[in-house]
């Protein structure tokens, strides 16, 4: 299955993340760090990781410098921020660095489960309320989809859209909609392309002050 890399310094969290990891995905192989310099050393050694989840207030890691570090060492591995963070621009931060991800400490077992799953699937995992909340007024600005971009999308685009500002996966979507997540991710492709979004977060954050009883309206 998957290479998995948990870098925190609490032990207890460690095992219970490692549990998640066990149960979920049966056939993994998960390694442990404590601070930044051993994780960015175990990378450095080891280049088959699959996912690294990252603590952002471990020793050594300096606000988000440590994230830029490693993101450094390893460019091409998924990083997912797992920590108990509440600032949302904070958030919002770690994804413009690089972050794939952010998963809050406070989650379920089965909200974490079910994040893994969705950043294994290709996408970009933000909590339902970050994903839902107005952004300041600069980030909105500089996101903010064009009506015209808007109009571009068919009915059915514009209400998987409205279900991906719920911050709900693409699991889950299928289920309320009463199709096939293949079918989920192809709609979802098509309302990037047609947004000029690079990843669904993007899309979202660009789409807070859209009223979609106006365009389904149509």
């Amino acid at each position: 299955m998957y290479n998995i890399l948990v870098a925190d310094d609490h032990p207890l969290f460690r095992d219970a993340i490692v549990n998640i990891i066990g149960i979920k995905f049966p056939g993994s192989t998960t390694y442990e760090t404590e601070d930044v310099d051993s994780t960015l050393a175990f990378v450095k050694d080891n280049d088959d990781v699959d996912l690294i989840l990252l603590d952002l207030n471990m020793p050594g890691m300096l606000n988000l410098n440590g994230l830029l570090d490693l993101r450094n060492q390893c460019p091409t591995t998924p990083i997912v921020i797992v920590s108990a963070e509440q600032e949302k621009q904070k958030i919002l931060q770690t994804i413009s660095y690089g972050a794939v991800g952010f998963i809050a400490k406070s989650s379920s077992k089965d909200m974490i489960a079910d994040a893994l799953e969705s950043i294994f699937q290709g996408n970009v995992y933000l909590p339902a309320d970050i994903m839902r909340s107005q952004v300041s007024t600069t980030t909105s600005h500089e996101n903010q989809a064009l009506p015209e971009k808007i109009s571009l999308l068919t009915r059915r685009e514009l209400i998987v859209l409205q279900h991906l500002t719920k911050g709900e996966a693409n699991k889950k979507i299928a289920f309320n909609l009463h199709i096939s997540e293949t079918t989920v991710k192809s709609h979802v492709s098509s309302i990037l392309k047609k947004l000029g979004a690079s990843n669904r977060v993007k899309a979202v954050l660009g789409c807070s002050n859209i009223d979609f009883n106006h365009y389904l309206k149509r």
